[in-house]
């Protein structure tokens, strides 16, 4: 019932990850990052344990594909699991389960790796890829053009109602987490117009919190 994408930029060290799904509200169950560390999804039949649990195996200073065979190994109903990660040196790894839903493939590439199932075309992973490769501009910007990437080719089988976004920097705290959780008309189009929207004032959200003395104005009645 989704499909997503993980990627790491090369260039900032970022993490982040896209996600689409007929289900609502993808993201809050599907989607994790961690700073310096790397990202997951875990989708299909969810598991949401398995995000962290793989991201704290990457911290430790597992490859992603240790990581994740070690997460699968320990995992009571494996074969209903589709996972990808990311680590630190844009190594990936991906886990589809025999029962994963429908039609469902992956892909990975440069950075990034992209799955999903019940899908409308079996080259929608490989979509993903192809379009995050070829994009340019920021980790956000190349994420959208994956969903939308995805999209051109059909998506998921049955209309999708729901995605997010999610990117790690340097902080604790996302650099971006937009997430579109319900929704009858396009999801991804309305996250790409929300990302429009944040994507300007991302940094100054983190000048915020770690100088607010050097903040610029918010721009609003009453801010000085």
């Amino acid at each position: 019932m989704t499909f997503s994408i993980v990627a790491r930029c090369a260039e900032t060290g970022r993490f982040g990850l896209a996600i689409s799904s007929s289900s609502p509200a993808v993201a809050a169950r599907c989607a994790f990052a961690r700073a310096g560390v790397g990202a997951v999804a875990t989708q299909n039949v969810t598991n949401p344990a398995l995000g962290p649990i793989v991201l704290d195996l990457l911290a430790a200073g597992k490859s992603a594909e240790d990581a994740l065979a070690a997460a699968i190994r320990d995992e009571a109903y494996p074969d209903y699991r589709q996972v990808l990660a990311v680590d630190g040196q844009g190594g990936t790894a991906i886990h589809s389960g025999g029962k994963a839903l429908g039609t469902w493939s992956s892909a990975s590439g440069r950075d990034c790796a992209a799955g999903g199932n019940l899908l409308a075309d079996a080259g929608v992973p490989q979509a993903m890829v192809t379009g995050f490769e070829k994009a340019t501009g920021s980790l956000g910007d190349r994420l959208i053009a994956a969903m939308q990437a995805a999209l051109s080719l059909g998506g998921e089988a049955g209309p999708v109602h729901s995605a997010g976004m999610l990117i790690v920097d340097k902080q604790d705290w996302p650099y971006a987490e937009l997430r579109i959780d319900w929704t009858e008309d396009c999801p991804i189009a309305a996250l790409a117009a929300a990302w429009d929207v944040y994507k300007p004032q991302a940094d100054d959200y983190v000048t915020r919190a770690l100088n607010p003395t050097a903040a610029p104005s918010y721009g609003v009645p009453g801010d000085e």
